[in-house]
């Protein structure tokens, strides 16, 4: 008997024991304490690490969301939150069974755990120190970052309707295929040899191809390659929130993946960390050295770029080999956002530079850095390791899994977005006017800075200088009937000349509209 200050801590735990695997559910709770088959803080730490995955979501919304215009910015937020919505619902509904039945094939699994049938209280397939519920759970989360990352790419010209149709779809003949062959124990890369810790194929390359589709199939936004799009980001403030609860949802997202409470989940963490830091320092100083300039959406940007390298290798590599993930996954992602231009596909967030060039880049160094030590880390996991353990074929499985994954992923995507298309009511692209206006206002209803109530101040601001004889008494009148976003676009003076000219001097004439007047006129940058 163990005593503490007077008592017995024998008495108040519960002495865990081997699950005798004789029942699909892990037992009837009715008759057994199911809770002695596993360790009350690897429990713990997982449902702390679902609940960091989940701030990520808003994070990406809010990411995204600065970076874009003011007046399609909430749509990028209410497409995030709505992506963890939906696809909960699909990873309940068959999205956990397609992707880890204990029966199937390994491209995709079987309905056998449909609405979670079975899922409870028996060992999971990941990790049998957790349940199968907790595990279902935890990687729900990592379904639906994942569908996030990808709509991010209907940016300020996409429908949203289709969206979260085109969500679940997506998830369950994109995601669920490609996690399925990446983790389930009867996947094909599992089989092969691929390491992918935390989701460089599923995750990131696979998000990254879906939303280069998405936006080759959209087309380029109005005014695309003119002084109309040249803009700034419209709240580095937004980026900076986002980008911080991405970080620390990282946390969760890659510590967690050691699916328990233990010396490699602390690795992971470490290297994550460290990847991000010397990721916002790389591109940060790409960027200065171009503008001279310290660029704040530069470091948070680099800091991504550094989370999304590291992920598939923070279970497997030593912690100095963060330092090259961070610097190369920033450096390369940096790098490819340029590529947008040479593929001339609208990808106005750059969601395949960081996401999809990012995660390949990972995926390869794994291949290089893969120690067979550090996955020992968690008394179980046993790998060959990768050129660190003279493995020298790893590099040639990393490879296969990450051109497998970013290719079906591109392809099924536009096959699945054609087809949408072709269906009444499903059209991907908003209106010309819905551009003009912004998504925000067209179909939410709401901002996310409510610039509509600012053009009223401004044109109120007009009107009182018509005292001046500046305007007429009747357009005074004809100013004052102009109450809603759509009046003031098609009534603004000069609004059918400027319809068919853009502004050489900076701001879009098609904000300067929606204020009904003529913009001042100032430099912006690209971003």
């Amino acid at each position: 008997m163990v005593t503490v200050e007077g008592v017995d801590l024998d008495a108040q735990y519960i002495i865990k024991v081997p699950y005798n695997g004789t029942v699909p559910t892990g037992g009837d709770p009715l008759q057994n304490n199911l809770n002695i088959f596993y360790e009350t803080g690897d429990i713990a730490w997982m449902i702390t690490s679902t609940m960091l995955v989940l701030l990520m979501i808003p994070g990406v919304g809010f990411f995204y969301s600065g970076l874009a215009r003011r007046k399609s910015a909430l749509s990028l937020i209410w497409l995030s939150v709505m992506s963890a919505a939906v696809t909960s619902f699909q990873w309940f509904f068959w999205g956990y069974s397609l992707t880890f039945s204990r029966t199937g094939g390994p491209f995709i699994g079987t309905l056998e755990n449909f609405g979670f049938k079975d899922v409870l209280a028996h060992p999971s397939v990941g990790s049998p120190r957790i349940p199968d519920l907790l595990f279902a759970l935890y990687q729900g989360m990592f379904s639906a970052i994942t569908v996030a990352l990808a709509t991010g790419a209907v940016a300020e010209r996409g429908r949203m309707l289709p969206c979260v149709i085109f969500m679940f779809i997506w998830a369950t003949v994109v995601y669920d295929p490609i996690a399925r062959w990446t983790w389930s124990p009867l996947g094909w890369s599992y089989l092969m040899g691929g390491l992918d810790f935390a989701g460089g194929s599923p995750v990131h390359i696979t998000s990254g191809a879906a939303a280069l589709a998405y936006s080759m199939m959209l087309g380029k936004r109005r005014g695309h390659g003119t002084h109309e799009l040249n803009y700034r980001p419209h709240s580095v403030s937004h980026i900076v929130i986002g980008t911080v609860f991405l970080w620390v949802g990282w946390f969760g997202f890659n510590a967690g993946s050691a699916l328990s409470a233990n010396m490699r989940a602390i690795l992971a963490a470490t290297v994550t960390n460290l990847s991000a830091c010397l990721g916002g320092i790389t591109w940060c100083v790409l960027d200065y050295r171009l503008e001279k300039k310290w660029s704040t959406v530069g470091f948070c940007s680099g800091v991504v770029a550094g989370l999304v390298s590291i992920t598939p290798g923070s279970g497997y590599v030593p912690v100095w080999a963060a330092v090259p993930y961070g610097v190369l996954g920033a450096a390369f992602a940096n790098y490819a956002t340029k590529l947008k231009f040479l593929l001339r596909i609208d990808d106005s967030l750059d969601i395949f530079a960081v996401h999809g060039v990012g995660g390949f880049v990972g995926n390869l160094l794994t291949g290089f850095f893969a120690a067979d030590y550090i996955a020992k880390l968690d008394g179980v996991s046993s790998i060959p390791g990768g050129w660190l353990n003279q493995n020298w074929i790893q590099l040639a499985y990393q490879l296969a899994d990450s051109m497998a994954a970013g290719g079906y992923s591109f392809l099924v995507t536009c096959l699945i977005l054609f087809l949408m298309n072709l269906i009444p009511g499903l059209q991907l692209r908003a209106t010309e006017e819905a551009e003009i206006l912004g998504i925000d206002d067209c179909e939410i209803g709401e901002f996310v800075m409510d610039f509509v109530e600012v053009t009223r101040e401004v044109l109120n601001d007009f009107e009182a200088e018509t005292v001046s004889g500046r305007y007429s008494e009747a357009d005074d009148a004809s100013r004052r009937r102009f109450n809603s976003p759509e009046q003031r676009h098609h009534h603004a003076p000069g609004f059918e000349k400027s319809h068919q000219q853009s502004n050489s001097g900076g701001i879009p004439l098609v904000d300067a509209r929606m204020f009904g007047v003529q913009p001042a006129r100032f430099n912006s940058r690209n971003q």
